[in-house]
């Protein structure tokens, strides 16, 4: 025992007898099985009635499979029994009458047994039944042709064709009678073909069988005929014209040495086509003028494919102002004639924006370019006043205006000697546009101009009576008359002007009245100035600022001034001039600090050190440098109880007087209690 051989462990997958068994019956080999044997007519007609039967009843179970009643005559033609087998069809064609296989598989079962006229007629009676279905008008003329029967065939086409049935059956007719050279026949058809299905395809095919006939005048008709036809259809538009009818025509006649024909042929298709159907159109007419052309030519392709693009850019947006720009400028510089870019003009401005100023900006734009163009380049001086007038009119002046129209109009009117006109333009745009500071700028400077000062007076009474808020006009009138030197009028329009209690940055006016006084050389009355502002600023740290600096530019009396290349007079600052300055600073530091505006002194002390740095000498800069503030860190309690740090300012000079006040009063404490 102990000398044999231990058992191994059982394999990890075991195979039972049942499995053995199944696989053995899965593999097993089918018995051959006998074929049925008939003996004799006997079991020959046993065998069919009883394969009838099953048909049969089949059928009875159901009568709609198509496929079983196909089976059934299929069997009953491999048994030789026709007319059982045509019983079958016929039975099949009254349960569904419009099923086209069964149909063609009876024709084709007829003529498979040379059975023409049964054929036929099967054929006849499925047209007629099924007038829309292809497949048995094709069978049809298939099956009359293959007999021979030309004249049968070409009947059956011309009861199809009064279906106006799809192009491949057209495409069917003209081939056959090409086959037979019935050339005429075949043109008649295309005439037809062409009325039913006007497309560009059906004409290219007429054109392309007249190119097979030699003609070349016929197919310059067809082609034209074809373009008349489809631009026709829409009404004078382009909707149904396609660029393969242009190309193909231009090609025949690139073919033909007619380059001036074909480059006249791609430049109409170009101009009329969208961009999106004229792609390879484009490609074409590019390729023909590297070719034929000449460097005019290539530009030409370009200009007109820009053209294009613009078209079908304002078809999609007619109110695309930007693009009418530069279509315009487009046609100004390819030279087209002036009633074309007449033309381009009326359609830009017959885009009226509805009643919003945002829009109307760009396109009175193009009223003015238009009328600029038409009295400049063109020399249409009655035409350009024509377009001023009607521009005018189509803008609602009770909701907005536009001075800029006016204003040209009014010049128009000047250069071409009508002055009077011009006045009432201008008048009549005051009047309608309820003035507006534009217009009466404009109207101003042009009466300026004319040396018309009186009228520049009056226009300036109503301009800043108006206007009165606005600093602009104020100051425009007292230089006005400061230049014609009525000093006294200048003064007092100042002087009205800084009054108004709603001026709009009246800080504008009292600077230039400053600057007024100071180049009138009254540096007294510019003094008295900057002390009123001072009062209505209530010490304004500005205000300090700028009295102090103007101080430096007052010259001496008996000082020469020195005037530099461009005419500005160069002022050497005198001790004066810097004393007096200083004392503006101190007199500003002491009402600030009277004040307790402690943050404004410490911007007047940064000024007065740029002054002391730039004027200053050694001595002055260490006075101010004691004043010099040093910021320190607080806390300050808020309204909601917390503590919020913030820098605030020690001034060395008020730690001073703290402590001089202290120390007096200590003496007066010390001098009672030694009374007493």
């Amino acid at each position: 025992m102990e000398g044999r051989v231990k058992n191994k462990a059982p394999a990890a997958l075991q195979i039972s007898a049942e499995q053995i068994l199944l696989e053995a019956y899965e593999r097993k080999e089918t018995p051959l099985q006998q074929t049925e044997q008939i003996a004799d007519l006997e079991e020959l007609a046993e065998y069919q009635g009883r394969k009838r039967q099953e048909y049969e009843g089949a059928l009875r179970r159901n009568r709609l499979n198509t496929g079983q009643w196909m089976r059934y005559a299929q069997w009953e033609l491999e048994q030789r029994e026709f007319a059982r087998a045509r019983s079958v069809f016929e039975r099949a064609l009254e349960v569904n009458p419009t099923h086209v296989p069964t149909w063609i598989r009876y024709i084709q079962c007829e003529l498979k047994e040379k059975n023409i006229n049964h054929a036929r007629n099967l054929l006849d009676r499925a047209v007629t039944l099924l007038p829309r279905v292809d497949k048995l008008w094709f069978t049809y003329v298939a099956t009359e042709e293959t007999l021979g029967n030309i004249a049968g065939c070409r009947a059956v086409f011309e009861r199809w064709m009064h279906w106006r049935p799809p192009v491949t059956a057209w495409a069917a007719y003209v081939n056959m009678e090409k086959r037979y050279r019935e050339f005429d026949r075949a043109r008649g058809i295309l005439r037809r073909y062409v009325t039913v299905h006007p497309g560009a395809p059906a004409w290219n095919k007429w054109a392309k069988f007249e190119m097979e006939a030699g003609n070349r005048d016929t197919v310059r008709e067809v082609y034209a005929l074809g373009i008349d036809t489809l631009v026709e259809m829409a009404h004078g538009g382009v909707d149904f014209l396609d660029e393969s009818l242009l190309a193909g025509w231009a090609s025949f006649e690139t073919r033909h040495r007619e380059y001036e024909r074909a480059r006249a042929l791609y430049t109409y298709g170009l101009e009329k086509l969208p961009k999106s159907k004229s792609a390879k159109l484009y490609a074409d007419y590019t390729a023909f003028e590297k070719q034929y052309g000449a460097k005019e030519g290539i530009e030409n392709v370009v200009l007109t494919k820009r053209r294009s693009k613009y078209e079908d850019q304002l078809k999609e947006d007619p109110a695309d102002y930007d693009t009418w720009f530069s279509y315009i400028t487009l046609g100004q510089e390819s030279g087209l004639e002036a009633d074309q870019i007449r033309e381009i003009f009326e359609r830009a401005v017959s885009n009226v924006p509805p009643h919003s100023k945002r829009l109307w900006r760009r396109y009175i734009f193009l009223w003015i370019k238009y009328a600029i163009w038409e009295e400049l380049e063109n020399k249409e001086v009655e035409k350009a006043g024509e377009i001023y007038k009607t521009c005018i009119s189509i803008i609602p002046h009770k909701k907005f205006t536009f001075a800029k129209v006016w204003l040209l109009w009014a010049k128009f009117e000047i250069r071409h000697g009508n002055l009077p006109e011009a006045r009432k333009i201008l008048g009549r745009g005051l009047g309608m546009s309820g003035g507006k500071p534009a217009l009466y700028k404009g109207y101003i400077a042009l009466e300026a101009k004319l040396r018309e000062f009186d009228r520049c007076r009056k226009l300036y009474d109503k301009y800043v009576e108006k206007f009165a808020e606005f600093a602009a006009p104020w100051m425009e009138y007292a230089e006005l008359e400061q230049m014609l030197g009525d000093e006294e009028r200048a003064r007092a329009i100042f002087e009205l002007a800084v009054s108004q209690p709603e001026m709009e940055m009246p800080e504008l006016v009292w600077k230039r009245f400053i600057e007024f006084e100071a180049e009138e050389e009254n540096y007294d009355r510019a003094r008295a100035i900057y002390r009123q502002l001072l009062d209505r600023t209530h010490g304004h740290i500005k205000v300090w600022i700028s009295f102090a600096q103007f101080e430096v530019t007052v010259p001496a009396e008996d000082q020469e001034l020195q005037y530099n290349d461009e005419g500005e007079a160069e002022i050497e600052v005198t001790e004066e001039a810097k004393a007096r300055a200083r004392s503006i600073f101190g007199e500003a530091w002491d009402a600030l600090k009277a004040a307790n505006k402690r943050e404004e002194r410490v911007v007047l002390f940064e000024s007065w050190r740029e002054f002391e740095e730039e004027h200053g000498d050694d001595k002055s800069k260490a006075d101010l440098d004691k004043r010099k503030p040093t910021p320190v860190k607080k806390k300050r309690k808020l309204e909601d109880g917390t503590f919020e740090e913030y820098i605030d300012y020690v001034f060395p000079t008020d730690e001073e007087d703290k402590s001089f006040s202290k120390l007096l009063e200590n003496a007066r404490k010390w001098k009672l209690q030694n009374q007493s």
